[in-house]
């Protein structure tokens, strides 16, 4: 019965699908509405925020989308509204061929994710909500939120049409999210739910495991870890940087390996807050040598003793 729960709620709710046109159904009461709505229905949907940032003028200074929704959203619909588009798609507007037969010219100009405004531009291919240490996605962790990023193809024209290019990929050709789940629509959809994700562009990695541990405790990606104060939590990161080419036929190399933590301080009482001024990268690992037997590479770092409740994510960039 999925299609008749989409149709309900498109046809309540979807901005474009009213005739006439419902300026009412643009507003911010209308999407809290909806997400009230999908939070009461049975099986509850996910929804994720799309490129947050594109309508955006400059670093911190947002257009359509302010972080005040982002926390209304979430508050209304904790079980629905998970996350947002850490990677938005449209990422090959750069890319064209004059000629039909060069797959590699790079002739047309373009912003990439439609990102237009040079103020605001993705930074590394990534919403600047996502990729700032200490933005606003560190903002929402230290609040206690759980929100997750995911990255999307939104793969509309290629890049390589010959008659009208676009500025997309085809989907999973440039950036993927995994998820940790078994193969079946509800596991996966508990997986994003979750937060056993993570995201890389150009088959960076295609593997990652993050374990944080205190003795015998530990917990993975997404989860949480009960420790005390003064406790020195270790921190496992093994992943897999396949020795073969991607879709562009390169093969692009982890250079590093940063952990980043911040402090997990409560909701805020500024709700267009978009910086958690406790995170910082507290581990660096330069990737040079030493992978493990099965072809995956490992790293391990304690934090230092703990003063109340923090959070952890890694982030990989290539040389």
């Amino acid at each position: 019965d999925e299609w008749a729960w989409l149709f309900e709620m498109e046809s309540r709710f979807d901005a474009n699908e009213a005739w006439p046109v419902d300026p009412e159904r643009r507003t911010e009461s209308a999407a809290l509405a909806a997400l009230a709505y999908m939070q009461a229905l049975p099986r509850p949907p996910l929804v994720f925020a799309n490129h947050p940032s594109r309508s955006a003028m400059g670093i911190g200074v947002y257009g359509l989308d302010q972080p005040r929704e982002l926390r209304n959203n979430h508050d209304q619909a904790p079980g629905v509204y998970r996350g947002m588009e850490g990677a938005p798609g449209h990422q090959a507007a750069a890319l064209a061929r004059e000629d039909p037969d060069d797959l590699d010219a790079r002739e047309r100009p373009g912003a990439r994710g439609s990102y237009r405004n040079p103020g605001a531009h993705t930074i590394g291919g990534f919403d600047q909500m996502t990729a700032i240490v200490g933005g606003l996605w560190d903002a929402l962790l230290g609040e206690g939120r759980r929100f997750w990023i995911v990255a999307t193809s939104d793969s509309h024209v290629h890049y390589s049409e010959a008659d009208d290019p676009g500025s997309d990929f085809w989907p999973g050709e440039y950036q993927k999210t995994y998820v940790y789940a078994s193969r079946s629509y509800e596991d996966i959809l508990d997986g994003l739910r979750n937060g056993r994700v993570f995201v890389t562009s150009g088959d960076l990695i295609t593997d990652l495991e993050v374990t944080a541990s205190v003795g015998a405790r530990a917990t993975d990606i997404g989860g949480t870890l009960r420790a005390a104060r003064g406790d020195e939590v270790e921190v496992s990161i093994r992943f897999r940087d396949p020795d073969s080419p991607n879709a562009a036929g390169l093969n692009p190399r982890v250079a590093r390996v940063d952990v980043i933590a911040g402090q997990v301080l409560g909701v805020v009482d500024d709700r267009n807050a978009d910086r958690n001024p406790t995170t910082r990268v507290i581990a660096r690992m330069v990737v040079d040598e030493g992978r493990s037997d099965d072809g995956r590479r490992r790293f391990v770092t304690t934090m230092p003793p703990l003063d109340g409740p923090m959070y952890v994510r890694v982030r990989r960039s290539e040389e």
